[in-house]
C-alpha cells in the first residue's frame, strides 16, 4: 500500500493552493505549517510574504482564506494576530486519515525504494576484555538506528568493529603456548556448550596470569613482543591461538547480546584485523597523493585546525615511525573497503563523543583522499557517558567499571519484582512472570538511554527506570498492555472507524498525535536522533492516558462509539508497538 498522506501534509496542500489562486505573484511560498496549541495548526509563512510583497499581512491572510474552496478537511481558519493563520481540521478528516493509516501494516509510513547504503558501525567490545557499562550505549544505539533506517527503506550493513588486533595478543598468545591447558573448558563432555559467563572466566583468568608475567619476567616479555611480530607476519601457529581468542570472546559477546535481545551476526563482526592487508596500501595511497607527509618518521596527516595545548600542530598519525600502524590507519582502510566493497552512501558511526577529534581527522583525511565526498558522507553519532546517581562516571562501591552483564541482570531482577506484584491483577504464569520480567527490565535499560539525547551523559538510576509512572519503557510497555486488555474484555464490538462522529477533545489530541507517527519516523531517521522516537511514544502515552479518562471504550454510549474508540486505541496499540520494536523493546501482551 502507498504511504498514507499525514493531515499535515493535507492541510499544508490546501493552503498553498489558497496562496497560488490568491496571490500569483507569490510563486511557491511556503505557509510554514507547524502544529500549535491554539488550534490544530499554525501557519505563519504570510508574515514573510507580506514583507516581501510590501503589503499588509492580515488583509493577505484574509485574501488567503477566500480563496480557498470549501472541502472536507479545514473546518475552521482564523486570521490571528498580524497574520498568522489558525486552522482546525474536521474530525472526519482526522477519522478518515486514521482508517487509512489502520488498514496498512506499516501504518501509512512511507518505504522509500530507492534509498541508499548506510553502514552502520556500533557495538564494538574488545576480544579477551570483559563487556562494561561503557559498551551499553554503542550497542543500544547502534541497534536501534539499523532498525529505524531499514524501516523507513535505506539499506543498512552493520559492522561491529571489534578489538582484535594488537600489542597484548602477543602476551595472550605466548602465554596459552607456554601454558597450552589454560583454554581448556570445565563442561563435562568434548561437545558440552560453553555458557558465555565460562568463556569470559577463562579469558579472565589467562588474561591475569599472563599480564602477571608479563611485568615481572623481562625473558617472557621478550618472547611476547616477538610473538607480536609473528602474528603480523601470519605465522600459522599464532594464527590460530589468536583466533581460539576471537572463539571464545564471541561466546561470550553473544551471550551479553542475547541478554540485550539484540541479534549480533557473525558475518556482521569485521574487527581491526579485518582490514591488515590494506593498511601498506593505504598508506601508499596517502603518502603518493600528498594528503600525508612524513614526519620524524611516523606518516601523519596534518590540519589548520588542529593544535595542541603548546600551539603545534596535532597531526593523525596513520603509520608510527617505528613502521608499525595505529588505529587511524585501520579506520581509513575500512572507510576505503566499505566505500568502495559496500558501496556505502553514508557511514555512520555510533561511537564514544570523547573520540570526535579522531573521527574529525579521520573523515577530513578521506575526504582529501577523494573516499568520501558529496555522493558518500561519514556521520559519527556519538554518544555521552553513563553516569551513577552522584553524576560521576558509573562504577562499583570499589571503584571498578561496572561489568556489563551485572547491570542487565540487576535490571532484569527488579523488573521482575515489578511484574510479580501485578502477577494475579494481569492473570499471569510464572512463566510470562520470568520473560515479562526480562522484557520489562530490558526494556528500562535501553529506553533510559534511548531517550536522552545521545550526546548527553544520563544517570543510571534502575528505581527510576523500571517505575510505572513518569517517562519510563514500563509505562509504555503497561499502556500496551491496557489496550490489549481492553480488547480481551470487550466481546461485543470489534474496531471500525466511525467518520460520521464527533470527536471529544481526548480523542481529537490522540487522534492527531497518532497521525504525526510516519512524520516522527522521517525525522528521527534524517537527524540520526532515537531519542525523537522515544519521545513521540511517551506523549502518544500520555494521551491514551488523558483519552482513559475522559472516553470510557468498554461504557461508551453507543455501539458506533464503542467501535470508534475501540479503532483509536486499536490504532495506538499498534503504533505503540511498532515504535518500540524500531527501539528495540518488547511489549508484552499482559502486564
Amino acid at each position: 500500500m502507498a504511504s498514507v498522506p499525514s493531515l499535515a501534509s493535507t492541510v499544508q496542500q490546501r493552503l498553498a493552493e489558497g496562496l497560488s489562486a490568491a496571490l500569483p505573484e507569490a510563486g511557491s511560498a511556503d505557509p510554514l505549517l507547524r502544529r500549535s496549541d491554539r488550534a490544530d495548526f499554525q501557519a505563519n509563512g504570510i508574515l514573510a510574504l507580506a514583507k516581501r510583497l510590501k503589503g499588509n499581512p492580515r488583509e493577505l491572510a484574509t485574501k488567503v482564506v477566500e480563496a480557498i474552496p470549501a472541502n472536507d478537511v479545514l473546518k475552521d481558519i482564523e486570521v490571528s494576530g498580524p497574520g498568522f493563520l489558525n486552522i482546525t481540521v474536521s474530525d472526519a478528516a482526522i477519522v478518515n486519515t486514521l482508517a487509512a493509516r489502520y488498514a496498512d501494516a506499516r501504518l501509512g509510513v512511507p518505504f522509500a525504494e530507492d534509498a541508499g547504503t548506510t553502514v552502520i558501525d556500533y557495538a564494538q567490545p574488545n576480544v579477551a576484555k570483559e563487556m562494561h557499562v561503557g559498551h551499553l550505549r554503542s550497542a543500544v544505539i547502534g541497534a536501534a538506528m539499523v532498525e529505524i533506517l531499514e524501516f523507513t527503506g535505506e539499506k543498512v550493513v552493520r559492522r561491529h568493529h571489534i578489538g582484535d588486533w594488537g600489542t597484548q595478543f602477543g602476551m595472550l598468545i605466548q602465554y596459552l603456548i607456554e601454558h597450552p591447558h589454560e583454554l581448556d573448558h570445565k563442561s563435562e563432555g568434548a561437545d558440552a556448550e560453553v555458557s558465555g559467563e565460562e568463556a569470559m572466566s577463562n579469558l579472565n583468568r589467562l588474561y591475569k596470569a599472563s599480564r602477571a608475567l608479563f611485568d615481572s619476567d623481562e625473558e617472557f616479555k621478550t618472547r611476547a613482543r616477538a610473538r607480536v611480530v609473528d602474528l603480523q607476519a601470519g605465522d600459522e601457529e599464532t594464527l590460530a591461538l589468536w583466533q581460539r581468542f576471537v572463539d571464545e570472546s564471541k561466546i561470550y559477546f553473544y551471550s551479553v547480546f542475547e541478554k540485550l535481545d539484540m541479534d549480533i551476526r557473525d558475518p556482521d563482526i569485521v574487527g581491526e584485523s579485518g582490514y591488515n592487508d590494506m593498511l601498506q596500501e593505504t598508506c601508499r595511497i596517502l603518502e603518493e597523493s600528498g594528503v600525508a607527509v612524513r614526519s620524524e618518521g611516523a606518516l601523519c596527516v596534518f590540519f589548520d585546525d588542529v593544535k595542541g595545548p603548546d600551539g603545534n600542530p596535532v597531526p593523525l598519525i596513520v603509520q608510527k615511525s617505528d613502521g608499525g600502524f595505529g588505529y587511524a590507519a585501520t579506520d581509513l582502510s575500512a572507510i576505503r573497503d566499505r566505500v568502495r566493497n559496500l558501496k556505502a552512501s553514508t557511514l555512520l558511526y555510533v561511537v564514544d563523543a570523547r573520540q570526535s577529534l579522531h573521527f574529525k581527522m579521520v573523515f577530513e583525511t578521506a575526504r582529501r583522499a577523494g573516499w568520501l565526498n558529496d555522493e558518500v558522507k561519514a556521520h559519527q553519532l556519538a554518544f555521552g557517558t553513563v553516569l551513577g546517581k552522584d553524576g560521576k562516571p558509573f562504577k562499583t562501591r570499589e571503584g571498578e567499571t561496572v561489568r556489563l552483564v551485572d547491570l542487565l541482570d540487576e535490571a532484569i531482577e527488579r523488573a521482575t519484582a515489578v511484574v510479580e506484584e501485578k502477577k494475579e491483577k494481569a492473570g499471569l504464569t510464572d512463566e510470562e512472570v520470568v520473560e515479562n520480567g526480562r522484557y520489562v527490565g530490558i526494556g528500562a535499560v535501553k529506553y533510559a538511554d534511548l531517550s536522552t539525547s545521545a550526546v548527553r551523559d544520563y544517570k543510571f538510576d534502575l528505581d527510576q527506570m523500571v517505575s510505572l509512572n513518569g517517562d519510563t519503557s514500563v509505562y509504555l510497555q503497561y499502556a500496551y498492555a491496557r489496550i490489549q486488555s481492553i480488547k480481551r474484555n470487550v466481546t461485543d464490538a470489534e474496531p471500525v472507524a466511525h467518520p460520521e462522529l464527533e470527536l471529544a477533545p481526548a480523542e481529537r489530541a490522540l487522534g492527531l498525535h497518532l497521525d504525526q507517527f510516519g512524520a516522527a519516523i522521517a525525522e528521527v531517521a534524517e537527524e540520526y536522533a532515537p531519542h525523537k522516537l522515544a519521545a513521540y511514544l511517551y506523549q502518544l502515552a500520555s494521551h491514551l492516558t488523558a483519552f482513559y479518562d475522559q472516553c470510557p471504550v468498554m461504557k461508551a454510549e453507543t455501539r458506533e462509539l464503542k467501535e470508534n474508540r475501540l479503532f483509536l486505541v486499536d490504532l495506538t496499540a499498534r503504533t505503540l508497538h511498532q515504535g518500540m520494536a524500531l527501539l528495540g523493546i518488547r511489549t508484552p501482551e499482559r502486564l
